[in-house]
């Protein structure tokens, strides 16, 4: 995958994955590696997702909507609207089988950069990273009221 155009290739990206299914973080990561991530990190839930983004930086955030007993959205909430959250403008994907238009705005209103709709293919994981990391390279610094979530 190239990621030309953005200021931050795969090459040297930090990727954390999120989803409580074992086998697709290890299809996602395996899909990840053969791109070329540097280094790819995963959790099975929100709150080990927490944790290690306090023990180390992530450039990118792969997260499935849902999950047990915390959900995706829950994270993105977090990570957006808390005062202690160790990474409040982090790029964030959202997997997710919702696909109805209602569930994408939902989403995007929590503060998601991008939505990948499963199933999917590599080609559509790799243009969904490419133009996210474009997308937040070009806006550096997001604005916080763009990124509140409206309940």
């Amino acid at each position: 995958m190239s990621c030309t155009g953005t200021t931050k290739d795969i090459t040297r990206l930090r990727v954390l994955l999120v989803d409580d299914n074992a086998a697709l973080r290890g299809a996602l990561r395996v899909t990840l590696q053969a791109f070329g991530c540097a280094e790819v990190l995963e959790a099975d839930t929100v709150d080990r997702a927490l944790d290690v983004m306090k023990s180390k930086p992530v450039d990118l955030l792969i997260t499935d909507w849902k999950m047990k007993p915390r959900d995706g959205l829950d994270l993105v909430r977090t990570l957006r609207r808390s005062a202690t959250s160790p990474a409040p403008f982090l790029p964030i994907i959202m997997l997710s089988a919702y696909s109805r238009e209602d569930r994408i705005t939902e989403a995007r209103q929590c503060g998601v950069d991008a939505f990948l709709i499963k199933p999917f293919t590599a080609a559509s994981l790799a243009s969904v990273i490419q133009e996210t990391l474009s997308q937040t390279n070009q806006d550096d610094a997001h604005n916080p009221t763009d990124l509140a979530c409206t309940n």
